[in-house]
């Protein structure tokens, strides 16, 4: 596999390396075969829920991205201990980050989080991330372990990480941003009568066992519950006069529903729905045309609702239209805050285009 990648660059001198593995268990050897490849460049990455590659889906490979030193400078660092009181650690390596990545007139500066789905510390580490590093663009996605939920996998030069990667780059590319989902709210709106927020678990919705009162509002019976419904009904939580989803993982065998993001007791949320899945994507992406890279992060439960709706090879299309690469997360991560069911992407323009 490290032949084949390092093939593929053709010598290019790079500043680094991403990786998305399906099998978590080989992103470690295959990051340090390429670290030894490729001396002078980060070897970083995360297992995933899929990937996709200018129009190539795929759930059982590597997705690897290529930044050439040319027009790129990097730092990364490795955030680990998510569960321990190292925030004050994580805080430091961050600003020595900052200062040891020279700046440069003119060059885009921006980040790269790749954190632990599994954790539970999405929220807290990119709000960390936030306010250590005050108005610096910082996007990423939570590492997956396909449908099973069982562990994921993260590496930094050869070396298991255990929490997540940061990664600073500057670039002499223009960046634009790029958000989209496709969840509208309904007219449906509940409280969370008991929840536990260390878990993200809903034990009660309404006063009602979470599952059985989730499954009477869609429309459903709770013993079909599963991925489908979950991507085509998620909860959503009104943020500061936004709607941001808090999708469900799973039933557990309580009845109670565990989220993908934070949950407490007394939030009022509403049943969203999901629209169509690629209205107004294609828009907004073609307003990105001359891209060299679209990078994305995109939530394995838009994945699931793209193949339920047979919409995965108009997308496929527009991926390969406009140089879209990536990864499907268990949670996005952009400007502070942990969401899912979104794209989340960063548009790498030459400096003569303009969106």
């Amino acid at each position: 596999m490290a032949e084949e990648i390092a093939a593929a660059f053709d010598g290019l001198p790079l500043a680094a390396v991403m990786l998305f593995a399906s099998d978590g268990e080989e992103l470690a050897p295959l990051s340090l075969d390429l670290r030894e490849r490729f001396a002078d460049a980060r070897i970083m990455g995360c297992s995933s829920a899929g990937g996709f590659a200018f129009g190539s889906y795929d759930s059982d490979g590597v997705v690897a991205i290529g930044l050439p030193a040319a027009h790129f400078s990097v730092c990364a660092v490795p955030l680990r201990g998510l569960h321990d009181a190292g925030a004050l650690q994580w805080m430091g390596a961050l600003r020595s980050a900052s200062d040891g990545l020279r700046r440069v007139p003119g060059r885009s500066r921006f980040g790269i989080l790749l954190i632990d789905g599994l954790s539970q510390r999405e929220e807290l580490v990119s709000a960390m991330i936030d306010a250590t590093l005050p108005g610096l663009l910082v996007l990423g996605g939570s590492a997956g372990d396909g449908l099973r939920f069982g562990r994921t996998h993260l590496a930094l030069d050869g070396r298991a990480v255990d929490g997540a990667v940061f990664c600073l780059m500057e670039t002499d590319f223009r960046i634009e941003e790029v958000i989209f989902d496709h969840i509208s709210p309904t007219p449906t709106r509940l409280v969370i009568t008991d929840a536990r927020p260390e878990e993200r678990l809903i034990l009660e919705i309404d006063a009602e066992p979470a599952a059985d009162e989730y499954a009477r509002l869609i429309g459903a019976v709770r013993a079909d519950l599963g991925p489908a419904h979950f991507a085509e009904f998620p909860l959503l939580v009104r943020i500061g006069g936004q709607q941001f989803v808090r999708a469900i993982s799973e039933v557990t065998e309580g009845g109670g529903l565990r989220l993908m993001s934070s949950v407490a007791t007394g939030e009022v949320m509403t049943i969203g729905r999901a629209e169509d899945l690629t209205c107004g994507l294609e828009e907004r992406l073609s307003r990105l045309a001359g891209a060299t890279l679209i990078l994305g992060f995109d939530c394995i439960l838009r994945r699931i609702a793209l193949e339920r709706a047979g919409q995965q090879g108009i997308v496929a299309r527009l991926y390969h239209d406009y140089n879209v690469a990536g990864f499907n997360t268990y949670g996005e991560q952009h400007r502070g805050i942990h969401v899912n069911h979104t794209f989340v992407g960063l548009a790498f323009l030459p400096p003569e285009v303009r969106a």
